[in-house]
């Protein structure tokens, strides 16, 4: 029989308070799949990858999540998988995971807000969703995605948008790929996702990367601090569309030539990076050797930063790679696919 895996690291789906009140990660894959009706023609199975909360993964984690994804894919009849996460940091697994799929079949991220022991859970409803969706043909060939309250999204530009609410993602600058009801899998978009990248070359050793929130007024205390602590790469949180001031600008000009890859994302919700401005703005950290990410925002920013420098190692290469993989490009095309 067909099925499909279902990875658990933990989150507020496997989550149950404590007698102070206090949710911690506890339930395992089998008790997460335990309160799920069967699914006519597909076996579901389990494997407990990790068990915490998502603000407390490390880029380790995440790779060892990419690993888990992989090795699930070896197993035979299996259609797809799905992988139970935290909210709070599921935006940057998932795109970890998308950067290095080289499979057709789907892989899709899930979780809930509320948690396992409240009488609404909206747990076993999206992981209900997730389960049709990564068992449906019209899901190939789109690599990672997120399946949250009713609605399917690409790993890539995916954010959590809300801290509370059950529509707790979006994509800013895309939308949703489609929906899933009642097991029904409907799709509008598809993504354009670059070529993956290779995980057998991903090693951690060595590579730190950092995120630096600008702000008006802001020196560059912050900026040396992570750079002094080992930072081989560092996104830059800048305002508007990527500006900062002239200490910026000077400290992201020595920092590239020391052989830091500073990448340059926004705090602003939606709109790409752009060069406009001078006397310290995106136009000058260009020019002082800052790499606009486009759309990405500063989390999914570090984690390809990471990536690449976990493969690529050097500098000169990271910088180039980066450019090309978060150029302006339409990240979605029209499709139609519904089961």
């Amino acid at each position: 029989m067909s099925k499909v895996i279902v990875l658990s690291t933990g989150g507020t789906i496997a989550t149950r308070r404590n007698t102070r009140g206090v949710g911690l990660a506890k339930d395992s894959a089998g008790e997460l799949l335990g309160r799920l009706p069967a699914v006519p023609g597909v076996a579901l199975e389990g494997v407990d990858v990790l068990c915490a909360g998502s603000y407390l993964f490390t880029l380790a984690d995440m790779r060892q999540v990419a690993l888990s994804i992989r090795a699930a894919l070896t197993g035979p009849g299996v259609l797809g998988v799905v992988v139970t996460h935290g909210t709070d940091g599921m935006e940057e697994t998932a795109y970890l995971a998308d950067l290095f799929h080289d499979d057709p079949r789907p892989v899709v991220f899930t979780g809930a807000q509320h948690p396992a022991d409240a009488p609404d859970g909206d747990g076993p409803r999206n992981l209900a969703g997730a389960i049709a969706v990564a068992s449906s043909a019209r899901a190939r060939d789109l690599g990672a995605l997120i399946c949250f309250d009713g609605q399917i999204y690409a790993a890539a530009g995916t954010r959590k948008t809300h801290t509370l609410a059950e529509a707790a993602f979006s994509t800013p600058d895309g939308g949703p790929l489609g929906r899933v009801r009642d097991g029904r899998v409907s799709l509008s978009m598809t993504p354009v996702r670059a070529k993956p990248l290779d995980l057998d070359t991903f090693d951690l050793d060595g590579v730190r990367t950092d995120i630096v929130a600008l702000y008006p007024g802001c020196d560059a205390a912050a900026l040396r601090a992570v750079a002094e602590a080992g930072a081989t790469g560092i996104v830059l949180q800048a305002l508007g569309a990527g500006n900062a001031n002239p200490l910026i600008r000077d400290e992201v000009a020595r920092l590239t030539e020391a052989g830091v890859v500073v990448a340059l994302s926004t705090r602003v919700d939606a709109g790409p990076v752009a060069t406009l401005y001078g006397n310290g703005g995106g136009a000058d950290l260009v020019e002082a050797g800052a790499v606009p990410t486009g759309t990405l925002r500063s989390p999914q920013a570090r984690v390809l930063l990471s990536a690449l420098l976990g493969g690529r190692r050097d500098p000169d290469r990271v910088r180039e790679e980066l450019r090309a993989r978060t150029s302006p490009t339409e990240r979605t095309s029209p499709t139609e696919r519904t089961n």
